[in-house]
């Protein structure tokens, strides 16, 4: 008969649940107590457990004995509210019982029942045993689960490894690349022998026999060694309430240990995954104290701890810039590398730094390799601070020399800059479209969205790029986010390029719209950039612009999204009118219509209006018509956020006055605007090009005035012509021989005449005689970069004047601009033959 030899210690009543250590059941004999265990259970629905581990060498003997473990045993307060730096103390006390309440059984414990059951020797204080919520909740449960799918997982993964993404690797693989970083930062990939499964077993026993006589010495080796497991082993052991009392004595003595100590430890933490919200805020507030007594390559290795444990400190980088802010010109080049990473991945950092770190970057830029200069390129875009001009160029050509070697990841973050700064790069961009074909088959999904985006951030087109990430999108759509989506396809439309799988390119994004509607609860700007692209290129899918104008979507746009969306909201209600008439689902409401055509008409007052060369081609039309009142200068169709002018005519070529807003106060100002131009042989020369010796006109003054001197003119100019129908009056072309146009109100202002300007005749009977026109000052930035193809936006705006009835005339920028530079009489010219010309 075997016997037990137990020791028994007193412990409160209100520790209700007993630990039992027996060696009168055999560790392999647990058949028939497992399942009174579990009737157990299920009566009063708590866990029981077994734990098995080796003791130190003076207990060996009782290493065959069996263990049942309850480590709720220890809990009987309740959870508090979310902890703080300044209540370390509540903190502290509240999450061991937390951690203890949510040891799931299923972690390295089996369920027995055994009778022989003797309460545990360890004593805990019911005040100071509430720390550590440590995750015994669902990360640690979603990383044994994990364990349980490795082959669903692997298959996914190894079905297309070019889509393979680790948001926290893929952006380090500079560390990689050089030894100075060793230092910098943590190496999850290190190799050393790792620790048995026993040995990890007699730690933690040993914990419970030291329990606070452990030294920080003993704290953290232990947590070294622990760390050092095999990682299957990693969820047994945080599962266990042994490491619970480790970490507790961890934080009780962190003011104790010693730099390196505390380094040591806080690395196990990380290999461990620890993630305890309570227990990492009491490491977050020793660092944030130990700040100015650490060195800057320490910093910058507890900073990039933090971001392998997925864990935002924004105390300590606040304290860590400072420090870097007054020591910043003793940087060195891995230094400042990985600071731009860490700044990065925190999201922040004051733009007075970044200005002094750019100017440091900028000496080190030749010594560094293509994944140092993606990583700086991507510390800066996400900290949301951009290079000057000049630094971009130097990057561009830097990257466009090497761009073979540069790896997809970097080159993608190269990308995100130069969309950023909207800095255009020729010879980069060529580079880039040259290698494309390669390059763009080997990228992941989300990285070749990033490449085209910036593209069409930079309105540059290339052809064979474009055909690259046509020819790749349709087969891997089903890796697409909802973002990815709406950003290939506002890509291709803005730069107004249909591939040559055009049709299989727009429908499979189109059918992953319909897959990814989840999303847009959470997103739906991405819904409305998306039907915005694909109405461009003049594709309407009813259904998806149904739910896009639906009463529900609207208010979730317009009240639940961070972006202004009522203006994408207005341009496709507006689009919808126009270009669908056989559309039958919702619109949006008329109140928001209004609303959103005084917002933009208030902007385009401020600012499209009043632009250099849109006042000019106003005031001159003004000139040559007439009047105020045949010129309207406003938003023709106010969903495309674009003002134009608009002059209408009759079907003999006659203006039509349709800005009634013009006063008589301003048609009298205009007609005394000018004092008149002298008209000398030369200027009547180069007017009908006429050799010298022709006709002069002199008076006291060189000038021709009145009325006689309008007719002398118009009679020379006849005669010069051959123009027998001279006498109608209005504002009939007259041709010279070199195609020169003269108007009577041309005449008029330049001989200074006060006769008034005729204004139209009669109205026209219907709406169906008037020929509107509607004239269009461009600029560059309507176009792809360095061509005259139209971006989509003023491509489907034209599209849709004609529908309206317009005929739309273009000053365009390359023949207006530098007109603007010559006289006024070539300015005039120009409009006149513009605008008869369209009316032939």
């Amino acid at each position: 008969m075997n016997m037990a030899a137990v020791i028994w210690r007193t412990l409160p009543r209100r520790i209700c649940n007993q630990r039992a250590y027996s060696k009168t059941t055999p560790c392999t004999e647990a058949t028939k107590p497992e399942r009174k265990a579990q009737d157990v259970n299920d009566k009063l629905g708590e866990r029981c457990g077994q734990t098995i581990f080796c003791l130190p060498k003076e207990v060996l003997v009782l290493q065959d004995y069996k263990i049942n473990s309850k480590p709720a045993a220890y809990s009987s307060t309740k959870r508090r509210p979310g902890p703080t730096i300044s209540n370390e103390t509540d903190d502290y006390n509240d999450s061991f019982s937390l951690l203890l309440e949510n040891v799931p059984s299923t972690l390295g414990i089996k369920q027995v029942q055994n009778p022989y059951t003797v309460t545990c020797s360890r004593r805990l204080s019911s005040v100071r045993n509430t720390l550590l919520d440590l995750v015994y909740n669902k990360s640690d449960e979603e990383q044994c689960s994990a364990a349980r799918w490795p082959a669903v997982r692997k298959q996914k993964l190894d079905s297309d490894t070019v889509e393979i993404y680790d948001t926290k690797e893929d952006p380090r693989g500079f560390q990689k690349l050089g030894d100075a970083y060793r230092v910098l930062c943590f190496n999850s990939s290190e190799q050393r022998d790792p620790v048995s499964a026993e040995e990890g077993q007699r730690i933690l026993c040993n914990v419970s026999f030291l329990k606070g006589s452990m030294t920080p010495e003993n704290i953290s080796d232990y947590f070294c060694r622990l760390s050092w497991l095999p990682a299957e082993q990693h969820a047994a052991v945080k599962a266990d309430s042994h490491f619970a009392m480790l970490c507790r004595y961890s934080a009780d003595s962190r003011g104790t240990f010693t730099l390196p100590q505390l380094l040591q430890v806080f690395e196990a933490i990380v290999r461990l995954r620890v993630s305890s919200h309570a227990f990492l805020k009491l490491y977050e507030a020793e660092f944030c104290r130990r700040v100015w007594d650490m060195e800057l390559n320490q910093l910058l290795f507890v900073a990039d701890l933090w971001r392998c444990l997925g864990r935002s400190v924004p105390q300590y980088m606040e304290i860590v810039l400072s420090y870097v802010a007054l020591r910043w010109k003793g940087l060195t080049m891995p230094q400042l590398v990985q600071l731009l990473y860490v700044i990065g991945e925190n999201r922040r950092a004051s733009p007075e730094l970044m200005q002094k770190l750019e100017l440091l970057l900028s000496t080190h830029l030749e010594q560094m390799n293509m994944e140092e200069v993606g990583a700086a390129c991507l510390g800066f875009f996400k900290s949301k601070n951009g290079f000057s001009a000049h630094l971009m160029k130097r990057i561009g050509d830097k990257v466009a020399a090497r761009i073979e070697d540069i790896s997809n990841y970097s080159l993608v973050n190269v990308m995100k800059m130069f969309r950023y700064t909207h800095v255009d790069h020729l010879p980069f961009l060529k580079r880039l479209g040259e290698v494309a074909p390669e390059k763009i088959p080997n990228m992941g999904t989300q990285g070749v969205m990033h490449v085209v985006l910036a593209c069409a951030s930079l309105h540059y087109r290339d052809k064979s790029l474009l055909d690259a990430v046509a020819s790749k999108v349709p087969s891997k759509v089903h890796y697409c986010r909802s973002k990815d989506v709406a950003k290939y396809l506002w890509s291709f439309s803005t730069l107004n390029y249909e591939p040559e799988n055009a049709e299989e390119f727009f429908c499979s994004l189109t059918e992953q719209l319909h897959h990814k509607m989840h999303e847009f609860e959470r997103f739906p700007e991405h819904l409305l950039t998306a039907l915005l692209a694909l109405a461009f290129m003049g594709r309407f899918p009813h259904d998806l612009i149904d739910v896009a104008l639906s009463p529900q979507f609207v208010k979730l746009a317009t009240e639940g999204s961070p972006f202004e969306l009522k203006k994408d909201l207005f341009t496709l209600d507006g689009t919808v009118a126009i270009e669908c008439p056989d559309y039958q689902g919702h619109r949006l409401p008329v109140q928001l219509q209004r609303e959103v055509t005084e917002m933009l008409w208030n902007f385009a007052k401020q600012d499209i209006c009043v632009k250099p060369e849109m006042v000019e081609a106003a005031v001159l039309l003004q000139v040559m018509l007439g009047s105020p009142q045949f010129v309207k200068n406003h938003m023709i169709l106010p969903h495309t956020r674009s003002a134009d002018l608009e002059v209408h005519f009759d079907p003999t070529g006659k203006p039509l006055p349709l800005n009634m807003e013009a006063s008589n106060e301003k048609v009298q100002k205009l007609e005394f605007k000018f004092s008149g131009i002298p008209v000398t042989d030369q200027l009547i020369s180069q007017l009908v090009k006429r050799r010298a010796g022709g006709p002069v006109f002199k008076s006291e003054s060189d000038n021709v005035a009145g009325s006689d001197g309008v007719d002398s003119v118009k009679k020379m100019l006849r005669t010069e012509v051959g123009d027998e129908d001279g006498g109608r009056t209005g504002l009939n072309l007259k041709v010279f021989r070199n195609g020169v146009p003269l108007t009577d109100s041309l005449l008029s202002t330049i001989t200074n005449s006060k006769t008034p300007v005729t204004m139209a005749a009669i109205q026209p009977e219907g709406p169906s005689e008037i020929r509107k026109l509607a004239i269009q000052v461009s600029n560059r930035n309507h176009y792809c970069y360095n061509s005259r193809t139209l971006l989509g936006l003023h491509s489907m705006k034209r599209r849709q004047l004609v529908q309206a009835g317009y005929v739309v005339v273009e000053l365009p920028h390359w023949e207006w601009f530098p007109l603007l530079k010559r006289t006024r009489s070539e300015k005039l010219s120009y409009l006149h033959q513009k605008l008869y010309s369209s009316l032939d």
